[in-house]
């Protein structure tokens, strides 16, 4: 460590999933989840709040050295939050014919207490879905 350095970490920025049919997972994420599909190039990425997923096709061109060891569909397991009462989101995920495969259910999160449910996307990656007890103002 260099003398007198430290890195002051704030919040995560994107995280990359690895997708087998891009066009299905942006169906999913913004019919169910609400997200906002934006194209850069030939880069596609999902926007919501101050975060955003990147989207990389299972068969891709992306240098080694840019993306994971090992990408593989079904291997992540993210947490979103969400705004509203949880049996509204409950309720939404039924209307689009999504399986709830937990929850709701009480969880520690970054910023305190929440409920989350989980849920599968199209590549079988598991996606939490969790609100605030307190709105994320922190613990206490």
């Amino acid at each position: 460590q260099a003398a007198g350095m430290t890195v002051a970490l704030r919040r995560i920025d994107h995280v990359v999933l690895t997708v087998a049919d891009i066009a299905a997972t942006i169906g999913f994420y913004e019919r169910v989840l609400g997200t906002r599909h934006v194209v850069t190039g030939d880069r596609h990425a999902l926007h919501f709040g101050d975060s955003k997923v990147n989207l990389h096709p299972e068969l891709n061109d992306v240098p080694p050295a840019l993306r994971a060891a090992a990408p593989t569909l079904g291997s992540a397991d993210i947490c979103l939050v969400a705004e509203g009462p949880m049996e509204a989101i409950v309720e939404h995920l039924q209307g689009c014919d999504v399986e709830i495969v937990e929850g709701p259910v009480a969880r520690d999160g970054a910023l305190g207490e929440m409920t989350s449910v989980y849920v599968r996307d199209p590549d079988a990656n598991l996606v939490e879905v969790s609100v605030y007890a307190t709105g994320g103002q922190g613990f206490g």
